[in-house]
């Protein structure tokens, strides 16, 4: 609730941060991200291009004095090379698709999988935050339950991580599944059959 956020913040005379990592790309008109969909302009917005935009490195969306302090004070920046130009190519490139009518249709395709996936869900004796992004958390709580979980999936051909504390709070681990436009109707409909059979 990315506004409520906002109000929040400015109440407390504070700035809102924004690491629209899993947004970017992905939600809002043309893949302008989380910040954009929700109509919220944050004092600092990161976007990564190592999720939607399939490259690699970030950027950091702010004003020109914050801009100016971080070029001198952040170390991360002061001691590392600039992008090299294949990779501005790169970034270009992905965003041109990004915008684009396959865009959009990716981006429809996704969140079609991710309703499909929520409703299925819904009916297993699991847990799960309102997550509307690739990123589906599938909190089953105890650590031994999560890799259990994690390796019948493996067994099966899915790929799922099984993420524990002190990453997340205790009595909470959980499934990382990550779906993507690349996915299918029926890859959602056999994850669902093997989180059923596993959960029994």
């Amino acid at each position: 609730p990315l506004a409520a956020l906002h109000e929040a913040a400015k109440r407390q005379q504070a700035w809102l941060l924004v690491d629209d990592a899993h947004g970017t790309g992905v939600m809002g008109d043309e893949g302008r991200g989380s910040a954009y969909q929700q109509n919220v302009k944050p004092e600092l917005l990161i976007v990564t291009f190592g999720k939607g935009f399939g490259v690699s490195g970030a950027a950091v969306l702010c004003s020109e004095s914050v801009a100016d302090y971080l070029l001198q004070f952040a170390r991360h920046l002061i001691y590392s090379t600039s992008m090299p130009p294949a990779q501005a190519v790169a970034l270009s490139a992905s965003l041109a698709v990004i915008r684009s009518a396959e865009g959009e249709e990716r981006r429809q395709r996704l969140a079609e999988h991710i309703a499909r996936f929520r409703q299925g869900l819904a009916a297993l004796p699991f847990h799960s935050p309102d997550s509307q992004s690739a990123i589906q958390p599938v909190i089953v709580g105890e650590n031994g339950r999560a890799l259990a979980l994690a390796q019948a999936l493996r067994q099966r051909g899915m790929w799922v991580t099984a993420i524990r504390p002190p990453t997340v709070p205790p009595g909470t681990a959980r499934l990382r599944l990550t779906l993507t436009a690349a996915h299918e109707a029926q890859d959602i409909e056999t994850l669902l059959e093997a989180l059923h059979d596993a959960g029994e």
